[in-house]
């Protein structure tokens, strides 16, 4: 059993159409209103069926009071980390510190090409995210005022002034399923984010979990400061199953609940843009999942029996 104890945050990740743009922008003030922490969008600059990702955060940030916002994954090989960290910083403080960061590698490289980006092996895009995580944090950094020198392969600061820094310490989270990146998570990161249909198992996701963990003891860190959160995928239904999510909101809760004292999952995004679906997640599952761990946890809450069949564990 791994519990990393973090507190329970639950989103939305929504599909940023330019087809219907106030679509996407109504989803996150439905999420809000069902009481969401997180609204997410994908970040694909190449595809022109969608609005550019930081420009919706930028206005659904505007139409949002409480939640925060953040791309599912913002797209590295298209988006300069030094730019991006004055971008970031930038809403974050016009937003009262709403803004997270989760970074992506890259895919899709014959689009990244296409739009001017430079195509990059699988490794040479985990040294190049490294060297991203590098020039955010030192552009963040205004505690001290010598410029920002990054001497990178893929990216290169020169005596940058640094600046602004964010509202709040801004996590950075990265999308990754193999082990160099996961790796690279462990080192420098704050939190996983996989995406739970890719990931395959259950098993992949405690093969992931010990990567990460083993890479931030050789690093000196505490594995419990990498966050882990999961993008994930399902049906409600009136009737229970023995499927992973396909289920009333009560299954969905003791299933999530199973995930978090199992594997040490405490962010749930959920892909679709259904506001019934947002509302039931919202509203039925996410307290009834905080319940359950906060028991199991020996926190205020129901007694620790009424996890037994949180605790068997849901099947993928």
């Amino acid at each position: 059993m791994t519990d990393y104890g973090h507190d329970l945050i639950f989103g939305s990740f929504i599909t940023p159409t330019s087809a219907a743009p106030q679509r996407p922008v109504a989803l996150a003030q439905a999420s809000e209103a069902a009481g969401l922490d997180l609204v997410t969008f994908q970040d694909h600059p190449y595809q022109p069926a969608f609005l550019d990702t930081w420009t919706l955060l930028s206005y659904a940030a505007a139409r949002t009071e409480r939640i925060h916002l953040s791309a599912n994954v913002v797209n590295l090989p298209l988006r300069p980390p030094a730019v991006l960290a004055r971008a970031a910083a930038s809403l974050d403080l016009l937003s009262g510190g709403r803004l997270e960061l989760a970074l992506g590698a890259g895919s899709f490289w014959d689009a990244v090409e296409a739009m001017g980006g430079r195509r990059l092996s699988a490794g040479q895009a985990v040294d190049a995210t490294s060297e991203a995580i590098d020039v955010i944090r030192g552009i963040w950094d205004t505690s001290t005022r010598e410029r920002l020198v990054v001497n990178g392969t893929y990216h290169r600061l020169d005596g940058a002034k640094r600046g602004p820094a964010p509202a709040h310490d801004i996590p950075i989270w990265l999308g990754a399923l193999k082990p160099r990146m996961l790796r690279l998570i462990g080192r420098k990161a704050d939190g996983w984010l996989p995406s739970l249909p890719y990931l395959r198992s259950l098993t992949a996701l405690a093969d992931g979990n010990a990567t990460i963990d083993e890479a931030a003891a050789k690093a000196g860190r505490d594995p419990r400061a990498v966050r882990r959160l999961l993008n994930v995928g399902g049906q409600f239904t009136t009737q229970e199953s023995d499927r992973l999510l396909v289920g009333p909101p009560r299954q969905w809760a003791e299933q999530l609940a199973a995930l978090t004292l199992q594997h040490g999952v405490s962010g749930y995004i959920l892909m679709g843009d259904d506001e019934g679906t947002l509302a039931l997640l919202g509203q039925e599952v996410a307290p009834a999942v905080r319940e359950l761990v906060a028991a199991e946890r020996g926190g205020p809450g129901t007694p620790p029996g009424a996890v037994a069949a949180a605790t068997a564990g849901p099947k993928a």
